[in-house]
């Protein structure tokens, strides 16, 4: 009689051998490997119901989803409206974004409206998010907080008791890699624990028409922790970011089967807790009076939202032999290839001199239509003359020094005027030096600034 033999598969990617290694030979993953189960006998045809059977598809009723509003505005923004009945929403973020106090105060909005909200803690105890709710006013009136339950669990079974018990009308689960099913092995949050949570739980939210707003957690690469799986399940998938040493945090649709995934919400950190920005245009632009060198603004485009972020840059002659390059807030290798475009296309000696640029309110500028500024910030601090305060730029820098034309320059020109920009410069100036010179002979009446030939 033949031994019988064990197989193993992997989690992540699907391998499958018959011998257990630590780590994956196909995707390289460590941890992911598990034993798997007997092979099983073909599965017999069920019978399918009247109502279950397949038909056309224009004879299937055209049920449009409702969105609900969350309370919060920018939260809605990128949701497409708001929640959906029976949608499942994944929340990623840094540690110590806000991700549980963003979600905290969604669930005190929708029950101030009169809507049964369970909030399921797996990370901390009752006592805990009772005082942050307590601290950042999340508490409400006495009848909004009748109506947000609150419960600390790691265990899906008892999460689901809770559900029966309380019967809500929006779940948040806090968070999806910290809780743990007897039906499937090994600790919480490795693959195959989350694949089990995540699956239950998106399947009552589609039975039970419940929205459920799922926290996940995120590896020291920025990616969501366990099976990419996870992100498939789930219909929306929600990035909240920001940088620690500001108190500003963006939400991004990357995933979204209700809405359009190019929508951004802005939020502000307070020591009150979380408050929307539903107009940032001021957060990224110095308080200074009078024009200074080296500042430019741009028009820079943050989903389908137009924000002027202002670019500051600072020249240093040095003696030695490897000049510095510092940025914040913009990339690295853009900022040497706009550097090599000024020194060649336009006469600028940057070679023997230390370059810093930096964004103003800790913002970063991925896009290339930051280009334009960002030249022209450079070629005002070599020159050691301001731009006029009214001026801002919109362009893409080629390396032949052209300027190339950026998408939605409507919506990028309209917010401009909105604010105040009398002067744009975009890809009409043509050429790079042209451009330069232009910006520098925009001044405000009265006013005389020498144009500098390039």
């Amino acid at each position: 009689m033949a031994r019988p033999t064990t197989a193993y598969a992997c989690s992540e990617c699907g391998w499958a051998g018959s011998k257990w290694y630590g780590r994956c030979p196909e995707c390289q993953a460590w941890g992911t490997v598990v034993e798997k189960d007997a092979p099983r006998s073909a599965v017999a045809a069920a019978p399918v119901s009247e109502s279950r059977a397949a038909r056309p598809i224009a004879q299937w009723g055209a049920e449009a989803s409702t969105h609900v509003p969350s309370g919060i505005a920018e939260f809605d923004r990128v949701l497409g409206g708001g929640v959906v009945p029976g949608a499942a929403i994944l929340l990623s973020g840094e540690p110590g974004v806000g991700k549980s106090t963003l979600l905290l105060e969604v669930a005190s909005r929708a029950a101030r409206r009169g809507v049964r909200v369970l909030y399921v803690s797996a990370e901390e105890s009752a006592s805990q998010v009772r005082l942050r709710a307590q601290r950042t006013g999340a508490l409400g009136s006495e009848n909004g907080a009748d109506e947000l339950y609150l419960a600390s669990e790691t265990d899906l079974a008892t999460i689901l008791g809770q559900v029966d018990v309380v019967q809500p009308e929006l779940l948040i689960v806090d968070s999806v890699q910290t809780v743990s099913s007897a039906l499937s092995d090994g600790a919480a949050g490795q693959p195959a624990q989350v694949r089990e949570v995540a699956g239950t739980l998106i399947r009552v939210a589609k039975e039970r028409g419940l929205p459920v707003l799922l926290v996940g957690h995120v590896t020291k690469d920025g990616t969501i922790a366990g099976p990419r799986l996870l992100e498939h399940l789930v219909d929306v998938v929600c990035h909240f970011e920001g940088d620690r040493q500001t108190a500003l945090r963006f939400v991004r649709a990357q995933k979204n089967r209700f809405g359009p995934t190019d929508e951004v919400g802005c939020f502000e950190m307070t020591g009150d807790g979380i408050a929307e920005v539903p107009d940032p245009s001021g957060l990224f632009l110095s308080r200074s009076g009078a024009p200074v060198s080296g500042t430019c603004v741009a028009i820079a485009m943050e989903g389908r939202r137009a924000l002027p972020v202002e670019v500051q840059a600072l020249i240093v002659g040095t003696q030695a032999p490897q000049p510095r390059r510092v940025v914040n807030g913009v990339d690295a290798s853009r900022v040497a290839m706009l550097l090599a475009v000024l020194e060649r296309r336009c006469g600028l000696r940057l070679s023997t001199s230390d370059v810093y640029v930096s964004t103003v309110g800790g913002i970063r500028l991925q896009e290339p239509g930051a280009d334009l500024a960002i030249a022209l910030a450079i070629a005002s601090a070599v020159r050691d003359q301001a731009l006029p305060a009214t001026l801002a730029a919109i362009g893409e820098i080629s390396l032949a020094g052209e300027i190339r034309p950026v998408s939605s320059a409507v919506q990028r020109a309209s917010e401009a005027k909105r604010l105040g920009f009398t002067g744009l410069i975009d890809g009409d100036a043509g050429a790079l030096h042209a451009a330069i010179r232009s910006a520098f002979a925009r001044t405000a009446p009265g006013e005389r600034v020498d144009v500098p030939a390039f």
